[in-house]
């Protein structure tokens, strides 16, 4: 750690990046804010932490890029080491403070600027570092290879027709209505993810296929404040798309790849009116849309009998503004829903998104700590039964079932609406004679 804090600093490429965030919006921000508290109610970090003043929202600003514009850019590399402490590991960019200031100030954005600066000097959480090589050599953060990739979505097919025939993992089918995108970690770890998919899209009859390239929607470079690579990342998946001529491209059940591909990609792969060049839609209005134009039909006898409750994924709910599609799916799902609270747009972040999962071990008892609020959240339900539409809370909040003994089980909706719809005759696997 000495030998870091002996680096140089390049504080002309800090105060470049001041110059080019000094717009009206943050003077506004920075100059407005009257320190009144109301963000910090709604933080999580500061009521996991006996509400420590340091952990308010409007304190991580000030103590950061408050004080980078002060210095005009002349700080060390200790003082960037806080700004690392704080902007990584006392923030998940929620954006749920912004829903409680007077003055709609945006800590999140402001939070990202201080990651971007710390990414120009080299100081970044090594887990995220990882991962932003394994976007720029492979195309995807877990660094898996194109012919791994298709063969685990063939051998995903055949799996799949043990459960529904004539179910196809198309891969770059040009003029497919929709390219379907997945988190990496489906591929790598959670196949079977691709496989349900599959055979809801099959049951539904939907024109779809998944792109050779671009497939990862994630886009942790986002998170670690590269900006440059977060623009090539998206962009690599909007050329697909345009290339393969689909009318949509959808996101699998995943927060941040959602707020990527629809609100901030557009404007990080440099399209100025801030659009995607192909409509972008998420796997929760998918499955809406599905069960209530009837495409998905539930068998009633096996809707979940369990207490069951709902995460909200903040990329997903409070920043992608589908909560209302979440807990309409569920009422076609479960018999005994029980909501958080509080919960919809104002639910608290389940404490790992923002990067907050890959950047590690290192950051791990952060992560629990800060969890309690998620965690006490759920134990307050009753709920045997987690929904998640989200990879990340998903590993948090297993994580958080181990660490606070909370006796649950955390699906997806893949999982449940595969486990639950009625199969058409003709897609019914043919029993083979020996059966």
């Amino acid at each position: 750690m000495n030998e870091e804090l002996q680096k140089p600093v390049n504080t002309k490429a800090i105060k470049d990046l001041l110059s080019l965030n000094d717009s009206a919006r943050i003077k506004s921000w920075l100059s407005i804010c009257s320190r009144c508290g109301l963000c910090a109610e709604s933080c999580f970090f500061y009521l996991a932490k006996n509400k420590d003043p340091k952990l308010s929202p409007a304190y991580k600003v000030k103590a950061t890029l408050l004080e980078l514009y002060k210095r005009k850019g002349q700080v060390d590399r200790a003082f960037l080491q806080k700004c690392h402490d704080i902007a990584w590991g006392e923030c998940t960019t929620c954006k749920r403070c912004s829903l409680f200031c007077p003055f709609g100030i945006d800590i999140a954005t402001m939070i990202s600027t201080v990651r971007s600066i710390c990414h120009s000097q080299g100081v970044v959480p090594e887990g995220l570092v990882r991962t932003s090589t394994n976007y720029r050599e492979s195309g995807n953060q877990m660094g898996m290879a194109t012919e791994d990739f298709e063969e685990t979505c063939s051998w995903m097919a055949e799996e799949a027709n043990d459960d529904i025939r004539g179910v196809e993992i198309p891969v770059d089918r040009a003029g497919a209505r929709i390219m379907y995108t997945v988190n990496a970690r489906e591929p790598m770890y959670y196949p079977q993810d691709i496989s349900m998919m599959a055979q809801i899209f099959t049951v539904v009859g939907e024109s779809w296929t998944l792109p050779s390239t671009g497939w990862d929607c994630t886009n942790l470079p986002m998170f670690a404040g590269d900006k440059a690579l977060a623009g090539q990342v998206v962009k690599r998946m909007y050329d697909k798309a345009v290339e393969l001529g689909v009318e949509a491209i959808a996101i699998t059940e995943c927060g941040h790849a959602y707020r990527s591909a629809l609100f901030e990609g557009p404007y990080l792969a440099g399209y100025r009116d801030g659009k995607p060049p192909v409509p972008v839609i998420h796997s929760v209005r998918l499955f809406y849309e599905y069960l209530r134009d009837g495409r998905i039909k539930i068998d009633p006898q096996k809707m979940v009998e369990e207490p069951l409750t709902y995460q909200d994924p903040c990329n997903v709910s409070r920043n992608g503004g589908l909560w209302r599609e979440g807990r309409e799916i569920l009422k076609y799902l479960a018999k005994d829903f029980r909501d958080m609270t509080p919960n919809s747009e104002y639910n608290h972040c389940c404490g790992g998104g923002g990067g907050f999962i890959p950047m590690g071990p290192e950051f791990k008892r952060r992560r629990m700590e800060s969890g309690r609020v998620k965690a006490e959240q759920i134990r307050a339900t009753g709920a045997k039964i987690v929904v998640a539409p989200c990879h990340n809370c998903t590993d948090q909040i297993n994580d958080l079932n181990k660490e606070y003994q909370l006796g649950i089980k955390v699906v997806s909706f893949k999982e449940l609406i595969t486990e639950r719809m009625i199969v058409p005759d003709e897609f019914k696997p043919v029993a083979s004679e020996e059966e």
